[in-house]
């Protein structure tokens, strides 16, 4: 018998694969075959001993793979933007590409899958239920893969570990310092990934396992997280410097009362976002015009147009009083900003743990009062 085997190729879809481990399994399966017949030794007529070897070789092996055709990152990424625009213009503009390629490659997407992702005419796009789920887990493909290259070109530069830690835009710079600061004995090549996005999604991104840590602001507990918490503040009202509430060292919710407010919008922190709404709610005050920002400097010609009251973390709030702003702080029981660095609540890295562990003596001894030195009499 004669059996002709090819070496590894690309597969094709649908391919059942047997998968021989070298040439001596094949020469032994070959001996098996043969046996003490005579007959098999050479057979070109008969099938039987196709017959047999197909038995034999399915009854060993039995395992059959599917190629699947995966949609290029691009693809993946075009997808992605446009489900948080929900406009293909702005969408392209992320992108840096043309809108007529970003239809093209949306279509090529879904062609490829099989099923749309958007509902889209001339006017609106939104999500199908397969496109909402498809999203969600192209994020993170995409993310890992990202990952993967910054991961492995750092340690090509010499890194031995790599520490990703998400933050958002309006961290304490003082906070980010301190991390920078931190060495560990253990991990002597250890190298800081920052990512930015907003509290709740780099909360989100820690228990997917997409980041190893973050410095969560405003984050509701839950036994999927780990925290340690780093620091609490008030939330601070900014407001032009000539307006009656400035003359006061401290602001209330009753204060607010009957005036514009300007509110970062829910999805930028919708635990600290709710906090505000339900806590006014009790406290009988309500706002005669609502703005809602993204980021405190968006909220610098409001205040100026409108007399707004711009309700602000203490760093945003910070980062916008000049130019005749000024910030008092927001003194309401139980309205707090807390701000944790979060580790997964299961994780078992080691470098997770430690570096958790340093920050915490770090913090502490930064916390200990220093004791004055005493003038040495002579």
């Amino acid at each position: 018998m004669i059996v002709s085997y090819m070496p590894r190729r690309p597969m094709k879809f649908g391919e059942s694969v047997i998968p021989f481990w070298n040439n001596a399994a094949i020469r032994a399966l070959l001996l098996m075959l043969r046996g003490p017949n005579p007959r098999y030794n050479r057979c070109t007529g008969s099938l039987a001993p196709l017959v047999l070897m197909r038995s034999i070789v399915l009854g060993i092996f039995p395992m059959r793979r599917t190629v699947m055709t995966l949609p290029d990152i691009r693809l993946m990424q075009a997808a992605i933007v446009l489900a948080e625009e929900l406009n293909f213009s702005r969408a392209a503009d992320r992108l840096h590409i043309a809108q007529s390629t970003l239809s093209k490659q949306v279509l090529e997407l879904e062609n490829q899958l099989g099923f749309r992702l958007f509902e889209r005419d001339h006017q609106t796009v939104e999500l199908t239920d397969a496109g909402r789920k498809f999203v969600e887990e192209a994020r993170e493909s995409v993310l890992h893969a990202e990952r993967a290259v910054l991961v492995a070109a750092s340690s090509h530069r010499g890194a031995d570990e790599i520490l990703n830690i998400g933050k958002s835009a309006y961290t304490d710079p003082y906070l980010v310092s301190i991390f920078l600061s931190i060495r560990l004995p253990l991990y002597p090549g250890m190298h800081i990934r920052w990512w930015s996005n907003h509290s709740s999604e780099l909360a989100c991104d820690v228990v997917a396992g997409t980041l190893d840590l973050a410095l969560a602001t405003g984050v509701p507990d839950t036994p999927k997280l780990s925290c340690l918490k780093l620091a609490e503040h008030p939330f601070y009202v900014a407001m032009s410097a000539h307006y009656p509430l400035a003359a006061q060292r401290e602001v209330r919710l009753a204060d607010m009362h009957n005036r514009t407010w300007i509110l970062f919008s829910r999805h930028v922190s919708p635990y600290l976002y709710d906090a505000i709404v339900n806590k006014s709610s009790k406290a009988y005050s309500t706002a005669t015009e609502m703005h809602h920002v993204t980021g405190a400097e968006e909220s610098v010609p409001l205040i100026h147009e409108h007399d707004g009251l711009a309700i602000l973390t203490r760093t945003g709030a910070w980062r916008i009083a000049r130019d005749g702003i000024t910030m008092r702080p927001l003194v309401e029981d139980n309205l707090r900003v807390v701000t944790n660095l979060a580790a997964r609540g299961d994780s078992k890295s080691r470098l997770v743990s430690e570096f958790v562990k340093a920050t915490a003596r770090k913090l502490e001894g930064l916390r200990k009062p220093s004791q004055a030195r005493l003038p040495l009499s002579a």
